[in-house]
């Protein structure tokens, strides 16, 4: 699998990020790092403790990253979690997180495929 093949099993613009970034070997890397990345990790925290502020900069920095990488699902979902959390923690936004994490572990299992075949 290329990172074209990558792109396109996740349901994100490649196109759309090598035109921003202009060099596969940046985004290689960006994405590659994307693995380590604590954002979903503080996302889930924040919500099980129930800390609005948490979640809500977590979901930010996520649909930020997301967003950037052309990762355009995870970026979508992430976007209306990170909309619902600007006004409250309520039901909805536990809601519109599991699709968050559907999008995200499609997005990690992904990338982790692509780096096995490297």
């Amino acid at each position: 699998m290329n990172l074209a093949e990558c792109y396109g099993e996740m349901g994100a613009d490649y196109q759309g990020t090598m035109q921003r970034l202009c060099s596969e070997k940046l985004i290689e890397r960006i994405v590659l790092k994307f693995l380590e990345d604590p954002s979903f990790g503080q996302l889930q925290e924040g919500l099980e403790m129930h800390n609005h502020q948490q979640a809500f900069q977590a979901a930010h920095t996520l649909k930020g990253i997301s967003q950037n990488l052309g990762f355009t699902k995870l970026g979508e979902a992430s976007a209306e979690l990170t909309d619902s959390l600007r006004k409250a923690l309520d039901s909805t936004a536990y809601v519109q997180f599991e699709q968050v994490k559907t999008e995200y572990t499609t997005a990690i299992r992904t990338i982790e495929k692509y780096r096995a075949g490297k």
